[in-house]
């Protein structure tokens, strides 16, 4: 019996040494998951206003075992799997969003008041939709198909503006015009347009390289451009799934720009093109590192108050800079806002706010040696593509946008004078499924038949 009890032990031993084992060696893997719902629940509930945090954004595959709980008092959330592994926590702070960090971020300060003065969309009346409009919009909603096949597609808003005005707008139930909402990878677009600002002020140039210190390899030859048209070469894969470059960074990296900058380059500089939430989030941290650009509140002082962009909240990573690849969240209103200004090349009201020539710029595709993108820019996807071909034939030759994860879109037609914004909850379909170069394409017909 002594014998016996000796041999349970053992196994008893062994079964806990693998488990510890098998739990240290995937608890990375797991805090992404945690760090993730933890971001999620916070978001929604705080920035949002939104009460089903599980619903509301793309699922995680950890959600059976995920535990949690929202702590209203102190504005923070909680994951967890089985409520003590791997636990993360993520932070509200007014005006900043939620960060997910082991404490409280310090350091962030107050975040400068917006108002919407400058925006002549936050408090325009609805519009009258003619009939040719709202066909094109409730075809963007599924209207013609079934309940299942209708929440499936997931629209949430359409906000269609046409030479200024809002021509267009419609809400999924739950939703409305007061609801903030994320854009995700939309963001980069709007990165685009924050250094162009700061291109207005500050004497760079975006041939210029050398852009963090410990690039003293060959990542030192990576320019202002190549990190905005995704062709600095550092190794990197965008494949959202758990323990992947992606979700390391965002949901288990506190300074996510310097960890996307520690990857060792994959290519040389400028001649492969692969997109990347990092380069995008090395981009903004070099921006802080000009002179007098204070770290967290750029994006307010530096294009939300002059655009009027009440809503928006640009949360950061615990570092305190701005998560510029992923974590813009505005109402549908400031979203197609946004539009606006790249549509007027950055003039607003009286003002230049980006040079003449940034839109051009930033929206023509360049020539480069090997991609995994079709129809890439800075920052910004476009038709036309670098050899002349166009993405979609069913599109104006000079559309473009910003694109986001589960469908978010945001089209600019210059020649229809014509923005077009669709955000919604749309994990199960292909991009091409989203419906939303259709509605494009719809609106920009009714636009030509009445001129």
């Amino acid at each position: 019996m002594r014998w016996l009890g000796r041999i349970l032990m053992g196994l008893l031993l062994l079964v806990i040494g693998g488990a510890v084992w098998g739990y240290q060696h995937n608890k990375p893997l797991l805090r992404t998951g945690t760090g993730y719902a933890a971001h999620n629940a916070c978001a929604l509930t705080y920035v949002a206003g939104r009460e089903n945090p599980e619903t509301d954004l793309p699922p995680n595959p950890l959600l059976p075992y995920l535990t949690g709980y929202d702590n209203r008092a102190g504005r923070s959330s909680a994951a967890a799997v089985l409520w003590v592994l791997a636990k993360q926590h993520a932070w509200y702070a007014p005006g900043y969003g939620c960060t997910v960090a082991e404490e409280r971020p310090e350091g962030l300060g107050r975040a400068t008041p917006v108002e919407n003065d400058p925006n002549p969309f936050s408090d325009a009346p609805a519009p009258e939709m003619t009939p040719e409009v709202a066909e094109a919009v409730a075809r963007a909603f599924g209207d013609d198909l079934t309940a299942a096949g209708k929440e499936t597609l997931g629209t949430r808003a359409v906000v269609v503006l046409r030479g200024g005005e809002i021509v267009g707008e419609r809400y999924a139930d739950g939703f409305d015009a007061s609801t903030p909402q994320l854009g995700w990878s939309m963001s980069k677009s709007v990165a685009n347009l924050l250094v162009g600002r700061y291109a207005v002020e500050r004497s760079f140039t975006l041939d210029d390289d050398q852009l963090r210190p410990e690039w003293t390899d060959g990542r030192s030859a990576i320019t202002v451009d190549q990190l905005m048209r995704m062709t600095s070469g550092l190794t990197w894969d965008e494949t959202y799934e758990l323990g992947t470059p992606i979700t390391e960074m965002l949901y288990e990296q506190a300074d996510m720009a310097g960890y996307a900058a520690s990857q060792p380059l994959a290519y040389d500089p400028g001649t492969y093109q692969q997109y990347s939430s990092g380069s995008t989030n090395i981009l903004c941290d070099w921006l802080t590192d000009l002179p007098d650009v204070p770290d967290t509140d750029f994006p307010r002082t530096t294009l939300f108050a002059p655009l009027g962009l009440s809503s928006a909240v640009w949360e950061p990573d615990a570092s305190g800079t701005p998560v510029c690849s992923s974590y813009l969240w505005a109402t549908p209103r400031d979203w197609a806002t946004i539009g606006q200004f790249a549509l007027q090349n950055g003039r607003w009201g009286e003002e230049q706010l980006i040079p003449r020539t940034w839109m051009k710029r930033s929206t023509t595709a360049t020539e480069v040696a090997r991609s995994e993108e079709e129809g890439y820019a800075a920052g910004w996807w476009v038709n036309r593509k670098a050899d002349g071909s166009l993405v979609n034939g069913e599109l104006p030759d000079d559309a473009y946008w910003a694109s986001g994860h589960d469908g978010q879109r945001l089209y600019v037609v210059p020649s229809s004078r014509l923005v077009v914004l669709r955000v919604g909850f749309t994990p199960e379909l292909e991009s091409s499924e989203w419906r939303t170069d259709r509605l494009v394409a719809d609106l920009v017909a009714i636009g030509d038949q009445k001129e």
